[in-house]
């Protein structure tokens, strides 16, 4: 059954998206961000990160973010990619003008302050220690994207190229950065839940639309060249199993191809019942675990093949095993019914996931930013649509050789 909503712009500039559903007490307020790690200064990395963290540091008229939220019975998360920045809020309904309070403080300006600075700013070095320097593999995704990307921004992590970028950024940086991306021009907001249209646009116009407009961001982001060699890195690290990373560039989430592609992914790499599992695992048992997945970036990403290999398996032997099954796909050798499972279980995975009043209105604001949250109820037609002879396009085209990066992350023990 499609979602239903309704779309409008305050005279801000800010997008509004609607979406009753009276069969919860429930309402999720989420104020989707155009602001991600792509945005960022190659010389000042991990703002848009540090920005998450910092969003719940105060604003200019409400200094504790949480006590309120808590008392209203709300809670609140946030996430940042590479693409955007999202925060969300779920509360009682009859409690949702609480949320309105918060969020739109927040976007009217932070409580900017040395002191709150440098507390986000020891959380976040602590999170990139811990996560990224000091955790098995956790460089992994630094050396990928630097041999997948030579121009493009996605060549960084979201939380930051290196350390010190997020260690020396200082108050006037922030600032600058929060108030060229943090403005209703520039951002989503979606209500779902159990609120009438009227009183949720009454709402937003009240909290919201007097906050002054700012600019739209307009990107500038130099497009990756065509990649016309397969690249290779080989990494030794104090891991406990050897590990393969195999990156190929695809197209963006709006490509006309992305369809195919993510079935793709699902073929290879879905669960106990996709090939990569039943030859590499369970037949050829060359490794320990694989998966097979995509970065479902706005601009044009990577599908990664990623395993960890069985102790004693050569590296080259469980690469070239890789290859094997890539080949099998690019000639053609699917069947119809294999087909329709990936398709049905797609279908099954969009339907769970709209259950959830908070991924509806998350998802509401990411179709959105896509250009048109209509999408919404569209896209499991187009993948219903995609035909074998699609798939056989796809994977000549992605599984290409000199479209390829080889990572082998290989143990010292």
């Amino acid at each position: 059954m499609p979602i239903q909503f309704k779309k409008f712009t305050l005279s801000n500039g800010l997008r509004f998206v609607v979406h009753e559903d009276h069969s919860t007490p429930m309402a999720v307020l989420n104020v989707l961000y155009d602001v991600g790690a792509r945005d960022e200064d190659p010389a000042q990395t991990g703002f848009a990160h540090l920005f998450e963290h910092l969003m719940f540091g105060g604003s200019v008229n409400i200094k504790d973010f949480e006590t309120p939220l808590q008392m209203a019975g709300g809670e609140n998360n946030a996430f940042t990619t590479n693409d955007l920045t999202n925060y969300y809020i779920q509360i009682p309904a009859e409690n949702i003008e609480t949320a309105f309070w918060l969020e739109s403080d927040r976007m009217l300006s932070l409580a900017f302050s040395e002191k709150s600075l440098d507390v986000q700013r020891k959380v976040v070095s602590e999170e990139f220690k811990e996560h990224y320097i000091n955790q098995p593999y956790g460089d992994v995704w630094f050396k990928l994207r630097e041999l997948t990307y030579k121009v493009h921004p996605y060549r960084w992590m979201t939380i930051g190229k290196e350390l010190s970028h997020i260690e020396n950024a200082k108050l006037s940086d922030v600032k600058r950065f929060f108030f060229k991306h943090y403005c209703p021009a520039n951002a989503i907001l979606v209500i779902a839940g159990n609120i009438k249209t009227e009183k949720a646009l009454e709402l937003a116009e009240k909290w919201f639309g007097s906050i002054p407009a700012g600019e739209k961001y307009n990107r500038q982001i130099p497009a990756e060249p065509t990649q016309v060699a397969a690249r290779k890195m080989d990494v030794k690290a104090d891991v406990p199993l050897d590990a393969l990373y195999k990156a190929y560039h695809v197209g963006s989430r709006t490509d006309k191809g992305y369809y195919a592609m993510d079935l793709i992914s699902e073929l290879l790499g879905g669960g106990g019942s996709s090939r990569l599992f039943q030859a590499l695992i369970k037949e050829k048992k060359l490794f320990s675990n694989i998966e097979c997945y995509h970065l479902g970036s706005t601009d044009p990403g990577l599908l990664v093949i990623e395993g960890k290999l069985i102790k004693g398996v050569r590296m080259e032997d469980a690469d070239k095993a890789v290859d094997e099954e890539l080949q099998k796909l690019q000639s053609g050798k699917i069947e119809e019914k294999e087909l329709i499972k990936v398709k049905n279980k797609t279908e099954s995975a969009i339907l769970f996931e709209d259950m959830s009043l908070m991924n509806r209105a998350s998802n509401l604001a990411m179709y959105e930013l896509m250009g048109d949250a209509e999408f919404m109820n569209t896209e499991l037609q187009k993948y219903k649509d995609v035909t074998r002879e699609e798939i056989l396009d796809a994977s000549m085209s992605i599984f290409d050789e000199k479209n390829s990066s080889t990572l082998f992350y290989c143990s010292n023990n």
